[in-house]
């Protein structure tokens, strides 16, 4: 059974999935979200609210699997299912002041992340740059370590099909779409 807060993030991810459903995640949709779906938009503040609530009330549904001790977490919040349009949603925790890296992987189909900053100075990499607040969205057939710096922050992500792959490798050439 879900958490009650779990469960409002998870039918809130719900309409706003019903919105994008039928885009590419990419340079075009990370630009997309980030002008009319960032900080300010009812779904991007509804989703910090419950993150930022789940974390601080110790629900145990939030990036709880140590992956790297605490500063580095994961947790399912959502299998692929019809609800979510057949996306998956995880929450991925990093806490550190320098860059840090995480676990080297790929997006067959793509992402879409959601960055929650629990530090104001805390960002997280996408393919091309650092991102505070707002979104990243790397597409499909993309690789990279996720990186963190600056403090506490959230990936609240999306993956089409629940799909991530660990057999990419650090300097593998990248798909046309960067």
């Amino acid at each position: 059974m879900m958490h009650p807060t779990q469960q409002k993030l998870v039918d809130r991810a719900c309409e706003f999935i019903a919105e994008v459903e039928n885009l590419t995640p990419g340079k075009e949709l990370e630009a997309r979200l980030n002008a009319k779906y960032g900080p300010g938009n009812p779904y991007y503040d509804d989703f910090c609210k419950y993150i930022k609530e789940g974390l601080a009330e110790n629900q145990g549904w939030v990036a709880t699997e140590e992956l790297d001790g605490p500063k580095y977490r994961r947790s399912k919040v959502n299998v692929p299912s019809a609800e979510t349009r057949f996306l998956s949603i995880t929450t991925v925790y990093f806490d550190s002041q320098e860059e840090y890296a995480g676990q080297y992987h790929a997006h067959p189909y793509g992402e879409i992340n959601c960055v929650i900053q629990l530090d104001e100075t805390a960002e997280l990499k996408g393919m091309s740059h650092w991102q505070g607040a707002g979104w990243t969205s790397p597409g499909p057939g993309t690789h990279h370590f996720p990186a963190a710096r600056g403090g506490r922050v959230v990936a609240l992500f999306f993956l089409p099909a629940g799909r991530i792959s660990y057999l990419a490798k650090p300097g593998m050439p990248q798909p046309a779409c960067i």
